[in-house]
């Protein structure tokens, strides 16, 4: 990645609940503390696209709100071109927070929820401009608007721009949501699982539509995604990166073509082995690649490598040594990993293997290939 990015996640940590009295600070009691996000470090370009995948309640949902202003961190930075976006406007030449939520938007997952019912499509997307582009007119507003309506194709636009919410398709209705990020020409944009509730076909034209605007307009793109194909789809197709995240950190990331054909991360592995399509591409097996299928408890996570309790490669200084994310021999310096194995440490050699619960009831425990 670039010296100088369009935003930088440097240690960042999101915690909800627990004690929150400074002697329990003090004392170090994180009592009923879930770590959503734990010391998180990510660098997304100019004209990126980064894949963000995990199972629900992994913290990708929670890391992205925190990237764009939406979640405040318990910890660590989030720099927007240098500026952190948590204390803009404190000295002089720093970038106003107001232009940093303008360049930072999001999809939301649900747009029908997200379009104000009582009011026409134009009168949704009018306030975003109105508030945003006071420069702008009421007519060059709603010929912008047009402009847009067009380029993702809801023509005729003047149709589409007087229709209701309820008037529009699953796919109209997310492509109305798209229009209104992208009316405030925003560097980045969040898309939180933005074709999840979509079949199909609809997903992929979607996806493509989302290609054509990053390309057309040089947007960066953060998707948040539990399902590895549209991961692979759309980052692979824009020349982006896949991260997997597991249990609030990022456990593996690199350009999508090398995550899904050269997999290192253990839980990397298994997320594609239960993805239909992407589960033949390496060496097929018919049982699940874990050890335990249930998911540990965020307020107690294991401690070491959070993955050892499920993971088919643990051994004993998994449990309580933590691997960080570094960087693998390839063809790409961009391929990072957070795993013993994959690095062959000799301390991890040397260890015990973990062997319980290796048997697993396939046809009652295992997670079934996703769509």
């Amino acid at each position: 990645m670039s010296d100088d990015p369009l935003l930088r996640v440097d240690d960042l940590s999101v915690h909800f609940g627990g004690n929150e009295g400074i002697l329990d600070r003090f004392l170090g009691d994180d009592k009923g503390v879930v770590r959503a996000v734990d010391n998180v470090s990510l660098d997304i370009g100019e004209n990126d696209v980064v894949a963000l995948v995990g199972e629900s309640g992994c913290g990708k949902t929670t890391l992205g709100k925190a990237m764009i202003g939406l979640q405040r961190p318990t910890s660590g930075t989030v720099r927007f071109r240098g500026q952190d976006i948590w204390k803009s406007d404190l000295e002089p030449g720093d970038i106003p927070y107001k232009e940093i939520r303008k360049s930072l938007q999001m999809v939301h997952q649900d747009a029908g929820n997200s379009l104000d019912p009582n009011r026409t499509i134009f009168k949704n997307l009018n306030p975003a401009l109105k508030k945003w582009r006071p420069e702008l007119n009421l007519v060059e507003r709603r010929e912008l608007v047009h402009q847009m309506l067009d380029t993702v194709g809801l023509t005729p636009a003047d149709d589409y721009a007087s229709r209701y919410p309820h008037q529009l398709s699953g796919g109209e209705a997310q492509r109305t949501v798209i229009v209104r990020s992208m009316l405030l020409e925003p560097d980045l944009i969040l898309a939180d699982e933005a074709v999840s509730a979509l079949d199909v076909s609809l997903r992929v034209n979607l996806m493509d539509l989302l290609l054509e605007l990053q390309e057309m307009f040089s947007t960066s793109f953060v998707f948040i995604s539990h399902n590895m194909a549209n991961a692979r789809y759309l980052a692979g197709r824009a020349d982006g990166r896949i991260a997997v995240m597991y249990l609030g950190r990022i456990v593996e990331i690199g350009p999508a073509d090398e995550i899904i054909k050269n997999p290192q991360h253990p839980y990397t592995k298994s997320l594609l082995w239960a993805t239909s399509g992407l589960s033949e591409i390496n060496d097929p097996i018919e049982t699940p690649p874990v050890r335990k299928i249930d998911i540990p408890d965020p307020e107690n996570p294991p401690s070491g490598c959070r993955f050892h309790t499920r993971c088919p490669e643990a051994r004993e200084y998994c449990t309580s040594n933590t691997p960080d994310l570094s960087g693998m021999s390839g063809p790409s310096d961009r391929h990072e990993a957070a795993c013993f194995d994959a690095h062959d440490r000799i301390d991890y050699r040397n260890s015990e293997p973990l062997t319980d619960d290796l048997d697993i009831d396939v046809a009652d425990d295992a997670e079934q290939p996703a769509d």
